[in-house]
């Protein structure tokens, strides 16, 4: 009987660490889905606010302070929706991704000739200083964001890039998205990321490359207006880089 109990108390024992590791795991998940948004000064503002709470009845046992705390669960559980709607959003945006295995892969040839003619199209609208904004489809589908653009469903040609962000034209201004190994559409209207950029350089094509990788894992490349420097925004970073590093992470975003 003795040994019963005590096999009873040490599984009791481990259920309460799992259950205290998962309440830990769902915590740090929630942190680190928010972290670099301005969400995450909500977080901890409200779970400082909770614990507060939570220690403050436990302590004195208020008894018309727990009947407001139980009544108030619902309004709460309704208003946090609200407020985090776009981190939510891109969180379950991020668990819903089809997973690596299964993600379609393109056709080496297929890729290396799209590679090449981006880059290609890059080089010459940074040497120009032709302000460029362009879009590579990921797991994540950017149909919201093509449909309010100008349909092309075309091939990809450095001639057609160079003619799309000529300056003056009524596309430049907008975002090309390739999707499928095809230009899916010009001229279309991404996000703008709400942060504040260190980078006094980086103008509206960045906050709109930076916005988007915050919301979906499309890879946007950048060429700036003003200085011709090329950039490659991805999850929420944007980085310069030169011709020969563009080939390479395109190459390695389509392997």
């Amino acid at each position: 009987m003795t040994e019963i109990l005590r096999s009873l108390s040490r599984l009791q024992d481990w259920r309460n660490m799992l259950d205290f590791a998962l309440v830990a795991i769902i915590f740090y998940g929630v942190l680190r889905l928010f972290r670099g948004t301005q969400a995450v000064q909500l977080v901890r503002g409200i779970l400082v606010i909770a614990l507060l709470i939570l220690a403050v009845n436990q302590t004195f046992q208020l008894t018309a302070f727990s009947w407001l705390l139980s009544n108030s669960t619902t309004v709460v559980l309704v208003a946090l929706p609200v407020i985090f709607q776009p981190e939510l959003r891109r969180a379950l945006e991020r668990v819903g991704r089809t997973a690596p295995l299964l993600m379609r892969r393109a056709d080496n040839t297929d890729a290396q000739r799209l590679v090449n003619e981006v880059v290609k199209a890059v080089e010459q609208l940074s040497k120009r200083r032709h302000g460029a904004l362009i879009v590579f489809e990921s797991t994540t589908g950017l149909g919201e964001y093509i449909s309010q653009g100008i349909l092309l469903n075309a091939d990809i040609t450095s001639e057609l890039l160079l003619t799309i962000f000529a300056p003056n034209t009524a596309l430049h201004d907008g975002a090309v998205i390739i999707s499928n190994n095809r230009i899916a559409a010009a001229g279309c209207i991404l996000p703008l990321t709400q942060r504040t950029l260190s980078d006094s350089q980086m103008g509206t094509r960045h906050r709109a490359a930076i916005g988007l990788s915050e919301a979906v894992d499309a890879l946007t490349i950048v060429v700036s207006e003003e200085t011709g420097t090329i950039s490659a925004a991805r999850s929420g970073r944007i980085v310069r880089v030169d011709t020969d590093l563009l080939r390479s992470v395109l190459s390695e975003f389509y392997k």
